[in-house]
């Protein structure tokens, strides 16, 4: 007499946002859970990267919305306050955000100007307000500021004010602009070099490769702050600001890809005879669609982290040549120009507020790192 089992179904999976270790498992061997969410779910569980990811996204956005987000032109200067110190904003039912002007006194001896509060005089703070003209996103005219006198050409100056009487605040902001960005278009350029060099260093070997890697040793061998100070003063002094913009990225990216370029080069050894390879071999493909079909996607994740990295240093680059002189210069605006107006004693010993881009410089690039970290831990979520 046979024996009648019964089948039981297998309870429903349970919802992957919720679902513990084991099943995570379970959905990653039956192929579940695309790639990029189990790199997210391992990206999540390092709490550094994500203090960084929240730092370095309102940096951005307001780097982007600059015109905005600045009180006042990073060129509006206010002549007769040099080395103003910061505003406190105040708020009272009567006049509602404010501050408090200057009254200016000049030792007769030493001819020291300082500084004091006149509480007789009172500037009306208000939310977008009207001022200095600018370009939203380099194309919209606009003159609304999201915080500012409401009364324009008034002193406004909650981070102090330079040698010249310019609102630190607003060329601090202007600075993120181009120092932020300037470390995007390196890298981007880098990461080109660095795929395209290494790839076909790895992918071809022999004497290709041999030769490749003799001019990368020979670059890398080079100090890099002497490299980047040579090519730095080749620059025509009769550039203007936007060219030399564009000059330091091209420095930056011919420099920093030789990193990336050992990397792709060494995954590309180790995955060429691979039997996937050698499939597509077979079936026609040719080397471009190889490379970028085939080897490329299977350390996608590898050069995400490489290239996220390589970001921070390509802002340390620009800031190190702008401080030394050597890159951006006035009325280019950056962190590295910032910085170097503020080599001086009286920055140090009575303007402090003037080394507040070295702060930011800090703060971005730990952000940046910590970032870079997360995105290696998560670069294999299969671990």
């Amino acid at each position: 007499m046979l024996q009648q089992t019964e089948t039981l179904e297998p309870p429903p999976d349970p919802a992957p946002d919720r679902a513990g270790p084991e099943v995570v498992k379970s959905l990653r061997d039956h192929g579940a859970l695309p790639q990029w969410r189990l790199m997210w779910r391992q990206f999540r569980r390092h709490k550094l990267a994500l203090i960084g990811l929240i730092v370095l996204v309102p940096i951005y956005f307001v780097a982007i919305f600059a015109g905005f987000f600045a009180p006042a032109s990073s060129n509006s200067a206010h002549t007769d306050l040099p080395y103003a110190p910061p505003q406190r904003v105040h708020v009272s039912t009567e006049h509602g955000l404010f501050v408090y002007g200057y009254q200016s006194t000049r030792n007769q001896e030493t001819f020291e100007q300082t500084f004091t509060v006149d509480r007789n005089r009172i500037i009306d703070v208000g939310l977008f307000v009207r001022g200095d003209e600018y370009k939203l996103l380099g194309l919209i005219p606009s003159d609304i500021h999201l915080i500012g006198p409401k009364t324009a050409g008034q002193p406004f100056f909650l981070l102090g004010a330079d040698h010249s009487g310019r609102d630190l605040l607003s060329r601090l902001i202007e600075g993120a602009r181009v120092s932020l960005s300037i470390g995007l278009v390196g890298v981007f350029a880098s990461f080109l070099l660095g795929m395209l060099i290494g790839g076909i260093s790895g992918y071809c070997g022999g004497r290709v490769d041999n030769a490749i890697q003799r001019v990368i040793e020979f670059i890398m061998s080079i100090p890099t702050l002497p490299l980047w100070m040579a090519l730095s003063a080749a620059l025509p002094a009769s550039w203007g600001p936007l060219t030399r913009y564009f000059a330091i990225t091209v420095i930056l990216s011919l420099i920093g890809w030789t990193g990336l370029a050992r990397d792709v080069r060494g995954r590309f050894l180790s995955l060429r005879e691979e039997d996937f390879v050698m499939a597509a071999r077979l079936d026609g493909c040719g080397r471009g669609s190889i490379i970028f079909g085939h080897l490329v996607p299977n350390f996608a994740s590898h050069i995400i982290a490489s290239v996220s990295m390589a970001v921070p240093r390509m802002i340390l680059g620009e800031t190190s040549l702008s401080f030394l002189g050597l890159g951006l210069q006035a009325p280019a605006v950056s962190w590295g120009v910032l910085l170097e107006g503020a080599q001086n004693i009286r920055a140090v010993a009575t303007a402090p507020w003037l080394l507040t881009p070295g702060l930011a410089v800090v703060v971005v690039v730990l952000a940046m790192n910590f970032v870079g970290d997360g995105l290696r831990d998560a670069a294999d979520p299969y671990k």
